[in-house]
């Protein structure tokens, strides 16, 4: 979501932690870690039961009283990583998280960026976005673009955010009060993370804002294979789709919207077997259809497919604007777990 206000300068008394998940990135991590600057007052490590023993690499090879080394026990994925991340940093007493990859692609430098529209009040959640004009995305693989793009349009259904762009990028950051809402959840902890956490703040009625970035491609390898997760990325967003759908529309906010998305639907289902059927029927017997057939086939598919879009208009509108994190209860008395 685009900002319509201008930004308020930083908060320098804002405690800021970064959490960096990491699986075999001993090559890079160093460099990352010396990269952020003085504005983290943690910096939390997150060993995902690494083979390369990332934890022990780190702590031996940096002074930074600011890096915390975190151990998960088993390989939890980028989510489960991110998540004993955050409960680590919600203990800490930090006030906005910011989540950043081991593997080089991200620079730390935009972390004031990334945070700037939760510390000015505009926002619950930020997130990078590679996509956000033509140039930005100049050196992104094309099927790692292609698949981007394709996953974007997926999470804009599943999630309601329909200004979001870039949802599978981890350059992210959110408000202590939201992540505590979010830690305890069934939140997907593989490559999904990012995508099912956008559906978990939708829940929620966060108010997540892109910030526009230019993404660092080098020698290094995203673990991330487009094609290897497109099919059970298009299972969670469908899930999620539905969940949220039913959820919103059916249970906590019935109304109009509701009858345009049951009408929609049913006068287009019963005008796509109606026409189906009398057109296998003209095909078998060689008679063609009246014109009284075609046009009660015609009708409802017309009506049905308006409705749909009423109802994706509607849904368009519902994107939140208020930030809840004022709201939430504060930090003070938690009893998160941490890993």
């Amino acid at each position: 979501m685009s900002n319509k206000k201008s930004p308020a300068p930083p908060d320098t008394n804002v405690n800021i932690a970064v959490v960096v998940p990491c699986y075999k990135e001993r090559d890079q991590i160093l460099d990352v870690l010396s990269s952020i600057g003085p504005i983290a007052r943690w910096i939390f490590v997150v060993d995902d039961a690494c083979p390369d023993k990332t934890g022990d690499f780190v702590e031996a090879n940096t002074d930074d009283p600011r890096v915390v080394v975190i151990r998960n026990q088993k390989n939890m994925g980028v989510g489960g990583a991110t998540l004993a991340g955050y409960r680590n940093a919600i203990n800490a007493g930090a006030e906005i998280f910011v989540k950043l990859d081991g593997d080089g692609q991200m620079d730390p430098a935009l972390i004031p960026k990334i945070i700037a529209p939760i510390q000015a009040g505009h926002a619950d959640y930020s997130k990078g976005n590679r996509l956000h004009r033509a140039d930005s995305a100049r050196g992104m693989p094309f099927v790692r673009l292609f698949g981007n793009i394709a996953l974007t349009f997926m999470s804009k259904v599943s999630s309601g955010y329909w200004t979001i762009m870039d949802p599978t990028n981890g350059f992210t950051a959110i408000h202590a009060r939201v992540a505590k809402e979010l830690v305890d959840q069934d939140i997907a902890t593989g490559y999904f993370f990012e995508s099912d956490l956008l559906f978990r703040l939708g829940g929620l009625n966060a108010v997540v804002h892109d910030v526009p970035m230019q993404a660092k491609y080098g020698d290094e390898e995203s673990s991330l294979s487009i094609r290897r997760v497109f099919m059970s990325f298009l299972t969670g967003h469908i899930c999620n789709a539905y969940r949220r759908i039913f959820d919103t529309y059916f249970i906590r906010d019935p109304g109009i919207t509701t009858l345009e998305l049951v009408f929609g639907k049913l006068l287009l289902l019963f005008g796509i077997v109606f026409g189906s059927y009398h057109w296998w029927r003209s095909v078998e017997s060689g008679v063609p259809a009246t014109a009284g057939t075609v046009i009660l086939a015609a009708v409802p598919v017309i009506l049905g497919v308006q409705f749909i879009l009423a109802f994706i208009s509607s849904d368009i509108r519902r994107v939140p604007t208020v930030p809840i994190h004022p709201s939430l209860p504060p930090l003070k008395d938690t009893n998160i777990k941490a890993e």
